[in-house]
């Protein structure tokens, strides 16, 4: 055994409190390096005869990426405390693995030994809210979405569609045009919109911040806006908004009087800023998005600064109820200021989704005192590489997804904002080189991977884009200008995620292993099991399912809604593209 590889730290991703009496554990070796792994656990206060006394449960293989296998349990302590190692098997050779390191037995005398849980307390379990899990996003930005009401469009409003996206121009969308949609968010069966900046700004995408306490007068006013929340709750959607903390606008009232007023400012130190007078090329003098002069970033642990934006997130919640934040260029914003907009936001709505922007692994802000989830990027790039591009080989995407979903413990899995493309990179039409099939396969994976998965409006209906503006065209809402071969596809997909609980976030995952370059993959809750197999190759492949003891008058196509006659070691052929999703019920 290569005992550099052997790894496991108690907190984080290798162990925690999932539920009220519930711990998972997880441990790391090399790949195909240990033959199996049993649990070695007790309560520390429980000797006999001066020995400790504890239970051996077997690990279970949870997933394997290039360089190593995880293993996985669940334990309920009996008596909420927990002490525990592990023994590992490979060739015969027996090895214990303790938080004191290798031992040829299992120490008895004392249990310091041991990797500790304390106590099992619930409070210390992550808890984000439950609906989440269940909730299909749909991501709206609300200039491009519908132009509902003339009345509101800005200066040089362009005629809807008329034009490709330019950083500077406007189509007039507006709630007003959401509310007269939303019968087409029933249909398509999302439960959930998020919203990118609604704002008073004064760009088209909302990002520059000039009032967080006001609504873009484009889009309407908060008596619409409340009429829009209204709506969209009464047809079962959830709504999140989009507020930008690390930096406010340049028309911004409180920069202006900086601009204006520079050290003799009362809110000078509202902003990062090195030295006076302020200078904004080539390089500016005090810190921003990016190096961008029109975007300052906010001193969030200046008091004032703090109880202003503070007051944002607890204001939209309090008086329009909304149900959720996306909170922009969060990894940028210090961990003090999130704990306490976390506790601001909870405390008026316990249930309230808070999600933050963050591209790479995010666990210093999913710890239970931050965030419920981050936008999974991670998954976005492996998805992207594998069905959109064909730049890594299925092993490879097999390889990448696993350490997706060991990066984090699988409470903050079951709500990561999964997603494809968005209002920050090409569509995703685009990026699969406008095929179709690779863009069908790509949502069958989002819609039943674990997660919470979003769709960016008009991917549903084939529309594409490049990088940003590019991915920011108006929605189209001619019939005949839609693809509603693909809209059905999506459609049926999210009726599938919401009535067979296999299907989302109630299946646990794992990959199957192949002969070929297909991609298989299992979902299973109690009884139920559904395996998905995917052909994203150019070739025609055949192929068996590695799966034993079903019952063999219980086999279900579920996305052609017709039984099939199953026998073990039965071949399945998928062309290019192709994919099937057959839900298996094992014997009793």
């Amino acid at each position: 055994m290569l005992k550099e590889a052997i790894y496991h730290r108690p907190g984080n991703n290798f162990s925690y409190i999932y539920n009220d009496d519930t711990v998972h554990i997880r441990l790391q070796t090399k790949k195909a390096d240990i033959d199996s792994v049993q649990l070695i656990f007790g309560d520390p206060y429980i000797f006999v005869n001066q020995a400790w006394q504890y239970e051996k449960a077997a690990m279970k293989k949870s997933g394997s990426t290039e360089l190593y296998d995880y293993w996985f349990i669940e334990i309920k302590p009996e008596y909420r405390r927990l002490r525990y190692g592990f023994e590992l098997l490979s060739n015969g050779e027996t090895l214990i693995y303790t938080e004191k390191g290798f031992y040829e037995e299992v120490p008895t005398d004392d249990t310091a030994y041991y990797f500790c849980i304390p106590f099992v307390h619930k409070e210390d379990s992550f808890n984000a809210p439950d609906w989440v899990q269940d909730t299909v996003w749909y991501q709206i930005f609300p200039e491009r979405f519908a132009n509902g009401d003339p009345a509101l469009n800005p200066a040089d409003t362009l005629e809807w569609g008329s034009t490709e996206p330019t950083p500077t121009n406007f189509f007039g969308g507006d709630f007003q045009g959401v509310i007269d949609h939303v019968d087409y968010l029933v249909d398509l069966g999302v439960n959930g919109v998020y919203f990118t900046p609604i704002f008073k700004a004064y760009s088209n995408h909302k990002y520059d911040t000039i009032d967080y306490m006001e609504i873009d007068p484009q889009f309407g006013d908060k008596q619409t806006f409340q009429k829009m929340v209204d709506v969209l709750h009464e047809n079962g959607i959830r709504i999140m908004l989009d507020a930008v903390f690390n930096h406010s606008g340049y028309f911004f009232p409180q920069w202006q009087d900086v601009m204006e007023k520079a050290e003799e400012s009362a809110y000078k130190d509202w902003f990062h800023i090195r030295e006076f007078p302020i200078q904004t090329a080539p390089i500016p003098n005090y810190d921003t998005f990016a190096f961008t002069p029109f975007m300052p970033k906010l001193n969030t642990s200046h008091p004032e600064v703090k109880e202003y934006l503070l007051e944002v997130g607890r204001y939209w919640v309090r008086e329009f109820g909304i149900d959720g934040w996306r909170l922009d260029v969060a990894n940028e914003v210090d961990h003090q200021f999130w704990r306490e907009f976390r506790t601001e936001v909870k405390q008026l709505n316990p249930d309230a989704y808070i999600l933050g922007e963050i591209w790479h692994d995010s666990m210093p802000w999913l710890q239970g005192d931050q965030f419920d989830a981050v936008m999974n990027y991670p998954f976005t790039t492996g998805a992207v590489n594998y069905f959109a591009k064909d730049s890594i080989t299925s092993t490879a995407f097999k390889h990448t997804i696993t350490n997706v979903l060991h990066m984090y413990p699988n409470s903050i899995n079951e709500v990561s904002f999964n997603l494809l493309d968005s209002h920050d990179t090409p569509r995703i039409l685009t990026l699969a080189n406008n095929r179709k099939d690779k863009v069908k396969l790509l949502y069958l994976f989002l819609l039943s991977f674990p997660g919470t998965p979003c769709i960016y409006y008009g991917d549903e209906i084939g529309m594409d884009g490049t990088q940003d503006p590019g991915c920011r065209k108006c929605m189209i809402w001619e019939k005949e200008k839609q693809d509603l071969d693909l809209f059905a596809h999506i459609q049926k997909l999210i009726m599938l995620r919401k009535n067979y609980l296999a299907f989302g976030n109630k299946g646990s995952f794992v990959f199957l292993e192949s002969d070929n370059n297909i991609v298989m993959y299992q979902k299973t809750y109690k009884e139920e099991h559904i395996i998905f197999s995917i052909n994203n190759s150019d070739q025609e492949l055949t192929f068996t399912i590695p799966v034993q003891d079903i019952d063999n008058k219980n086999v279900h196509d579920l996305y052609h809604d017709k039984e099939i006659i199953w026998s073990y070691g039965k071949e399945l052929t998928l062309s290019p593209g192709e994919f099937s999703i057959l839900q298996f019920k094992t014997s009793n």
